[in-house]
């Protein structure tokens, strides 16, 4: 059986959304810590970009039993395929075509509209290029958040039952259970968004859910 070794950051919300989905399969893994902030971020590091050439967490490293490396994967969404594919059951996806695409659609609404511009390194270029504060970052980020959480909300609404689709936890849930985290960090007002609190909240009690929030993290810090 091949073994998993997660490089990722406690407060990542992609590398979080793959400790949720090994969580989820039962699968055992080894956390080795990258400090996106430390000694001007581990992640450009020329050992780390030997793993991951963009400089970038998550990378999940698969090695089979006699400890070969078997694969080195980037990019959350695509680890989570991979583990999807891997390890089928328990899955998290809907046993249907529509069900699958309309989990894609608000995986990508998280992956793809509302993390890039509201990350660490976009934040840090925003003071770098225009020299705006913390305060000022974390109203950009909140700004964006709030935006696309309005199209998500009524999204959600539709598809929603105890969790983001329907009473099966889902590859949305472990999107929107992260970003959501976010949302509240940066100040945004979540009783705007009933649904997604709801479902982030009904998610949230399960052990897989639970375990993998970034205060149970070996790298946590307060």
């Amino acid at each position: 059986m091949n073994s998993y070794t997660l490089h990722g950051y406690f407060r990542s919300t992609t590398s979080w959304r793959v400790r949720i989905a090994l969580g989820f399969k039962g699968l055992e893994y080894e956390t080795v810590p990258v400090h996106l902030l430390r000694d001007g971020g581990q992640q450009n590091s020329d050992a780390y970009k030997e793993l991951n050439p963009l400089g970038e967490v998550p990378t999940l490293v698969v090695r089979d039993d006699d400890g070969a490396i078997v694969a080195r994967l980037a990019q959350s969404v695509a680890i989570l395929e991979y583990l999807e594919e891997t390890h089928p059951n328990p899955g998290l996806f809907p046993p249907d075509a529509v069900g699958r695409a309309r989990t894609r659609q608000l995986v990508e609404i998280v992956n793809s509209s509302i993390h890039p511009v509201q990350n660490l390194k976009v934040m840090r270029q925003l003071t770098a290029d225009f020299g705006t504060d913390r305060a000022a970052n974390f109203d950009w980020a909140k700004r964006w958040i709030d935006r696309h959480f309005v199209g998500l909300e009524r999204l959600v609404e539709i598809t929603r039952g105890r969790y983001a689709m329907g009473d099966a936890i889902t590859l949305a849930d472990v999107a929107i259970v992260p970003q959501v985290f976010n949302a509240r960090r940066f100040g945004v007002q979540m009783d705007r968004f009933p649904c997604l609190t709801a479902v982030s909240s009904a998610a949230s009690e399960h052990p897989a859910f639970e375990a993998a929030v970034p205060s149970r993290q070996p790298d946590f810090e307060g």
